[in-house]
């Protein structure tokens, strides 16, 4: 096991879902065997069904149930849901939060742009989009013949699937694959990809430049806590 990081060097984060928190479930895995520096300090989900509740529960970490049906739609759109999930992610005081399963259109504000990250299962700008998700976008690889999908992590911006990219892993499509086997190839490597993602943010290491990231070595003595930093 390795030593977990002190919590003055965690990245402190919110995690949104809106399912089965699988990928929540292998954060808090990862956190608590000290292979990844993020204490998570509220879940919120779009759904009080949501079965990933229940790893939020069992590992100790506050949990808000924030429906979208319960902000109608009007001339303002989806931003007074927006509102309720940053004013709940803000008095979380969290450095950054990550997208995990979450299907709802949540408008970013100003002071939470290059702080909210996601995870879609296929090489965005491939295959992305509104509908785009879970078993939607396997089959639709499938369909269309290619060899070669995987995932990416971006920056969240106000479209779906859409932001700087931060990180894609590739994954081999098999002529013999149906969406499930696709699926759990893709979420293996998402599994690496996203922690990967965390433990760069955590040490400093990500920067938007002209709508790009560029990925820089971390300074001596960094911690997610004060923000990014110049490339070097």
């Amino acid at each position: 096991m390795k030593q977990a990081a002190s919590t003055a060097d965690r990245l402190q984060l919110a995690v949104l879902i809106s399912g089965s928190g699988r990928t929540l479930k292998n954060f808090i895995d990862l956190a608590a065997e000290g292979g990844l520096p993020v204490e998570i300090k509220l879940v919120i989900s779009s759904s009080a069904k949501a079965t990933g509740l229940e790893h939020a529960a069992s590992a100790g970490i506050s949990t808000e149930v924030i429906k979208r049906s319960d902000f109608p739609a009007g001339a303002t759109g989806n931003k007074p849901y927006g509102e309720a999930i940053f004013d709940a992610c803000r008095d979380a005081d969290v450095d950054y939060v990550a997208m995990a399963g979450f299907l709802k259109l949540a408008p970013v504000p100003d002071d939470f742009a290059g702080r909210v990250i996601n995870i879609h299962p296929a090489l965005i700008p491939a295959f992305c989009g509104a509908g785009m998700y879970g078993h939607h976008v396997h089959q639709a690889v499938i369909d269309a013949g290619v060899k070669v999908t995987g995932c990416t992590v971006h920056f969240v911006d106000n479209q779906y699937d859409h932001g700087p990219i931060i990180w894609q892993q590739p994954v081999p499509v098999f002529a013999d694959d149906t969406a499930d086997l696709l699926a759990a190839r893709v979420f293996e490597a998402e599994k690496e990809a996203y922690p990967h993602v965390l433990k760069l943010l955590a040490d400093r290491r990500v920067q938007i430049e002209n709508g790009r990231v560029k990925i820089g070595k971390a300074p001596r003595g960094a911690t997610g806590r004060t923000g990014d930093v110049p490339v070097e």
